[in-house]
């Protein structure tokens, strides 16, 4: 008997929008990229299939009936679910895309998009938030009281966890790993997403308060370090 090779479960990703077409599209794109998506028509059946389901991403519609986008997210960061999110806009309207962005959104794509650039923005989020098969001896680190677990993906501060977006943990991971290197905002959008990606400095700057005021409410008030006119680095951290 030949022992069968093992294979990868496909990612899982929960497609929310109220427009079947829309969400019919976006199952054919994902599907031909290897990837198994489920759907919900608006945002209280978004939750319930989270429970049942447990997806790796959602591609989520900001405007629905019953339950908006906005809401939902708002909800799974405050029962501190790490799911990551990647928002669809019907409007380009920077403001719902910084709002988004705050409530913990990882990422986002106005309408009208192509398929398959919500597939590759999706499919970098889940590059970024992939489990590490082996655990390189310097996954856990230290600076000051900030711990950081790049296995685990995991940070923490003074022992105490401190619940991050894939973004946000992937965001403070580059500067952690280049302490005293002040990087640009572009810098670190081609970090996250890459060269070629069209995503705004304010997307930067909410993240980068999204982390201060996780930090913050444990007690860290210097983990990210601002230059005018240049950008960001890694802070003190407690460090003196």
């Amino acid at each position: 008997m030949t022992d069968r090779p093992m294979t990868t479960p496909a990612r899982k990703v929960l497609l929310v929008d109220d427009d079947p077409h829309i969400r019919q599209l976006l199952a054919f794109a994902f599907g031909k990229a290897g990837m198994a998506t489920i759907e919900a028509g608006d945002g209280e059946e978004a939750l319930a299939r989270i429970t049942a389901e447990a997806p790796d991403l959602l591609v989520l519609d900001i405007n629905m009936p019953r339950m908006d986008g906005l809401e939902v997210c708002r909800r799974l960061r405050g029962m501190d679910s790490a799911v990551p999110i990647l928002f669809l806009s019907s409007r380009d309207d920077e403001i719902d895309r910084v709002l988004g962005i705050e409530l913990g959104a990882d990422d986002y794509v106005v309408k009208p998009f192509s398929p398959r650039e919500v597939v590759a923005r999706a499919g970098a989020i889940l590059r970024r938030s992939a489990p590490q098969p082996i655990t390189p001896p310097d996954a856990v680190s230290s600076h000051g009281g900030l711990r950081l677990d790049t296995a685990s993906w995991q940070a923490f501060w003074q022992g105490q966890e401190v619940a991050l977006t894939v973004t946000e943990f992937s965001l403070l991971a580059a500067l952690f790993a280049a302490p005293q290197r002040i990087f640009s905002r572009e810098a670190l959008i081609d970090r996250l997403h890459g060269p070629g990606f069209a995503v705004t400095d304010r997307t930067i700057d909410s993240h980068i308060r999204n982390l201060r005021r996780k930090f913050a409410e444990c007690g860290a008030s210097d983990v990210i370090e601002t230059r005018a006119g240049i950008g960001y680095r890694l802070g003190a951290c407690g460090r003196g």
